[in-house]
């Protein structure tokens, strides 16, 4: 029977190897009229593939073919756009969760902490919340395989899993000194499209839309009824940080809002048949009521499209910063063995008729932001009303909001996980806090934490710091160290961090960041997002906005 399946198998590759030699020479034979584009695809194929004949049958050591093949394939995509990737069979979970925003699990967001990976926020209702893991837990064995040392991507990969299978958790937990032991099943988790909606004041109606899966159009039609039936007047839509997804999902939820038929977005590609016109296929919900949307400069493709066709059509004013520039359309592609191909098919048109696609591929290849265009060199067009808009480099807002700057004591208390912590402590010792539109750390509370942070060792450099001692082996190299110490003596200790001092200085960027965690432990993602629209000057931005 095994020499039979032998056999077979080398009959399917030698007739896959022969299926494959016949259509390369059928597209070699084409040759001159392709002008040499096929001869260009076989020649390349058959080195490549006699590179790995020879490797395979000459090299020293053994190979890691899979590994290798990755990588041969990877350098070649980076040499595209940076959004052309391969997608390996292995990673399939990842995509159908991209796409469909489902995958089987517990519900929790992890981190790495330390030699473990703790639960930083189990999302209420689903199986980590309700089987009573809380923010803070150590995860230290999943089915009784050590979690010790492990990546949280490997962490994350063990606590996924087909629904309805069992899943076996050793925790520990803060101040017990019992490992905590859960067994229970996992589930479909739908990762919820809309981190939060509600009232703001003045019948103004509030989406946060955080991606753009098969689910979003629904998401978002159940939070737009809702605030429907209690009447609202105007309407936020929050898309900073959304990177986009489904197009279709995208132009769905522009139906709601615009007349049915009107064009929302045109692709076109090399082929003919990467070209088409996406047009709001229902009859609005809200046709009339009075829009601001907010982007930042991670809103990208998808969230560019909805704001981009919005200011193109007059629909709705556009506040926060320039958006990231992504014009650009992919699709998926199935290829043998399981694995896919998201591969760039067209660049996508607004309704005025700019693309907003950023052509500075390098920077992006390289992991940088793309470089913003200056005026000059991009076109004008025209919004449905006249107004003057431009292509190749974002959505440009109508209103600006300039990013507020943060301070380097906030940041590294956040990474090092000395707020976390605190906040897990405060959990353990509070039974409840007020609402999260009146909670606040009292200065008896802060001083606590001032405590903590000492009890932690906790210390930091500032950048200025950094540079000043790499500016001062420069000028000691050069020769000009005893001209410039007077300088150096005078700039050295107010550039040096005091923990205590800056504690104090920043105390309500700091104290910010603490309730924000405390209150996320007590009254999750919802609580979480009431609270920090209390102190939202974006969101104020927009309310102005309305006036």
């Amino acid at each position: 029977m095994f020499i039979n399946f032998y056999k077979n198998t080398i009959m399917k590759k030698l007739f896959i190897y022969s299926i494959f030699t016949i259509i390369s020479l059928s597209l070699f034979s084409q040759d001159k009229s392709n002008d040499g584009k096929y001869y260009n695809i076989f020649r390349s194929s058959d080195i490549y593939n006699s590179v790995w004949r020879e490797l395979d049958i000459n090299y020293v050591d053994s190979l890691n073919y899979e590994k290798l093949n990755d990588v041969a394939i990877n350098s070649m995509l980076q040499q595209l756009d940076p959004y052309t990737i391969y997608i390996p069979e292995q990673q399939e979970e990842n995509l159908q969760a991209m796409t469909t925003g489902m995958y089987g699990g517990i519900g929790a967001v992890i981190q790495r902490y330390k030699d473990y990976v703790v639960i930083s926020e189990p999302k209420f209702g689903l199986p980590a919340q309700k089987n009573g893991i809380l923010a803070g837990d150590q995860i230290i064995s999943i089915n009784n395989e050590s979690m010790k040392g492990k990546s949280t991507s490997y962490v994350s990969n063990k606590l996924k899993g087909i629904p309805g299978t069992e899943i076996k958790l050793k925790l520990r937990r803060n101040g017990e000194k019992k490992l905590i032991e859960k067994t229970f099943l996992r589930e479909v988790i739908h990762i919820n499209s809309i981190d939060y909606y509600g009232i703001l004041q003045d019948s103004i109606g509030y989406i946060a839309l955080s991606d753009f899966t098969d689910k979003s159009y629904n998401d978002f039609k159940t939070a737009l009824t809702e605030l429907k039936d209690k009447d609202i007047k105007k309407l936020v839509i929050d898309l900073r940080n959304n990177g986009g997804g489904l197009v279709n999902e995208a132009v769905n939820i522009a139906s709601m809002f615009l007349p049915r038929g009107t064009t929302v977005v045109s692709m076109k590609g090399k082929s003919s048949k990467n070209e088409r016109k996406y047009k709001t296929p229902f009859a609005p919900i809200m046709p009339n009521i009075p829009i601001v949307v907010i982007i930042n400069e991670n809103s990208a493709s998808a969230s560019e499209i909805i704001a981009g066709a919005f200011q193109d059509l007059d629909r709705a004013t556009i506040v926060g910063e320039r958006s990231f520039g992504k014009g650009l359309v992919q699709s998926i592609r199935q290829l043998p063995y399981g694995g896919y191909l998201k591969v760039t098919t067209a660049k996508y048109y607004l309704p005025s008729g700019r693309c907003i696609q950023s052509v500075d591929y390098e920077n992006n290849i390289r992991g940088e932001r793309p470089k913003t265009i200056p005026d000059s060199l991009t076109n004008k067009f025209k919004t449905q009303q006249g107004r003057t808009v431009r292509d190749k480099s974002g959505i440009t807002p109508d209103i600006f909001v300039e990013e507020k700057k943060g301070n380097y004591i906030s940041y590294y208390l956040f990474v090092d996980n000395i707020i976390f912590d605190f906040a897990t402590k405060y959990y353990y010792s509070h039974e409840r806090i007020p609402s999260p539109g009146t909670f606040k750390l009292t200065d008896e509370e802060y001083s606590d934490f001032i405590a903590f942070v000492k009890s932690k060792n906790f210390t930091y450099k500032l950048e200025s710091e950094k540079m000043l001692t790499q500016l001062q082996k420069m000028v000691e190299t050069e020769g000009y160290i005893g001209k410039t110490d007077s300088i150096f003596k005078q700039l050295t200790p107010l550039l040096k961090a005091d923990v205590e001092r800056d504690l104090r200085d920043f105390r309500k960027d700091i104290q910010y960041l603490i309730e924000a965690e405390i209150v996320k432990r007590y009254y999750y993602q919802k609580g979480y997002s009431e609270f920090i629209l209390r102190y939202d000057e974006w969101v104020s931005k927009a309310l102005e906005a309305f006036k």
